[in-house]
């Protein structure tokens, strides 16, 4: 098993036992899944339940659950029969075990991967899925599946819609009396005065109406611009110092593996040491503009998580044995980056009110992850804005 889908899997058990998830992801790339997942359970506190063997028989299936899309469809065929009368994989009730929360994670890509006419062949597997990422919140970790829900044609019979026709009405047309033709069409024939006075109000409306100016086409909807424009990078800053004459400004030398260090300018000297920066990793946005902060060059943007008040700031935190260099990702959202953020469009400021931590300060675009390939970024502040 990969080494993403290991910490993805310790990132959802944690969850689960609502466990802080950096003292496991660190160790993720060396042990094995049931190894991870006995010392989560056991820095939980739960007592190890008479179902421990089963959801280790589980734990054993999420490992060895195939990474190739092509191997995969016969176990979850598999996994589709087991499920045809269960809920969820272990208990008879509707609640998840740690069984369920280990499974999701390595079955998670594969799902979402596949055509509508596949997910219409393991019907139980997507009920599934789509129930645990609900029911335990996953969307914070990995991108939600899309599923289609069947839609119910409450359409009335005909037969109950159809108005009957009034049972009186035949009478009281029959009992109209037929009237005389002269009597009933009375003379239209105007007088002089009232047909001009007409003629020219009628001349006059035309004219309004010629004069009345046109409506506005109404304004085109604006696209909303994706996470995917912003080339977010794992950076190493390698050295960091006051800037000369700005005492709120940082300036740091930051390694993401272009074989020279970027200078970049941050709003950091009140809430951080140079000290405390240098050998740090951080997220950083490379695809600014460069440009000059009080006259010192700068090239790049460090992404840091602010409480509401903004009396406490740092840098969000790149997880252990992710590499300088490497892309930030996010589950299920293509696109290609800009090569450079044109200012004048605001890409940066349309998309950053959609970056926050969440509750166990995990940093995420609208709830999916920052992912690098030793698990997400993250920061000590929950619930904090990002930019």
């Amino acid at each position: 098993m990969d080494p993403n889908t290991k910490q993805l899997i310790v990132s959802a058990l944690c969850k689960h036992f609502s466990l802080d998830p950096k003292p496991f992801l660190s160790g993720a790339g060396e042990s094995d899944v049931k190894t991870l997942y006995s010392d989560v359970l056991k820095a939980s506190g739960k007592e190890v339940s008479a179902q421990n063997d089963e959801v280790l028989k589980w734990v054993e299936f999420a490992e060895s659950f195939p990474a190739n899309s092509k191997d995969c469809f016969p176990a979850l065929e598999k996994l589709n029969v087991e499920l045809a009368s269960k809920s969820v994989l272990l208990g008879k009730g509707l609640t998840p075990s740690a069984a369920d929360i280990a499974v999701f994670p390595a079955l998670h890509s594969s799902v979402l991967d596949l055509s509508d006419l596949d997910k219409a062949k393991v019907p139980h597997v997507i009920r599934w899925m789509n129930y645990i990422q609900n029911k335990e919140k996953l969307s914070t970790l990995f991108g939600p599946i899309p599923v289609k829900l069947p839609v119910f044609d409450f359409e009335v019979p005909k037969s109950v819609v159809k108005v009957e026709a009034n049972p009186n009405t035949k009478k009281v047309v029959e009992s109209v009396k037929p009237v005389d033709k002269s009597e009933a069409q009375p003379s239209t024939k105007k007088t002089e005065p009232e047909e001009t006075k007409k003629k020219v109000t009628f001349e006059k409306d035309v004219k309004k109406e010629k004069k009345k100016p046109a409506e506005p086409e109404p304004a085109k909807k604006e696209v909303e611009l994706s996470v995917s424009l912003l080339n977010i990078q794992v950076g190493l800053i390698r050295k960091a110092w006051k800037h000369p004459s700005a005492d709120s400004l940082l300036v740091e030398e930051i390694d993401v593996g272009e074989g020279k260090v970027r200078q970049v300018v941050s709003g950091l000297a009140k809430f951080c040491n140079p000290e405390d920066l240098t050998n740090r990793l951080v997220a950083l946005i490379t695809n600014v503009k460069p440009g000059k902060l009080r006259d010192v060059a700068s090239e790049g943007l460090v992404l840091c998580a602010s409480n509401e008040d903004h009396s406490v700031v740092e840098p969000l935190l790149p997880p252990a044995g992710a590499k300088p260099g490497e892309r930030v990702s996010f589950s299920g959202i293509e696109g290609k980056p800009e090569d450079v953020l044109n200012p004048k469009k605001k890409q940066l400021e349309k998309i950053t009110p959609h970056l926050y931590t969440d509750e166990n300060g995990v940093a995420t675009y609208k709830g999916t992850p920052f992912m690098t390939s030793a698990g997400p970024c993250t920061s000590s502040i929950p619930k904090a804005t990002i930019k």
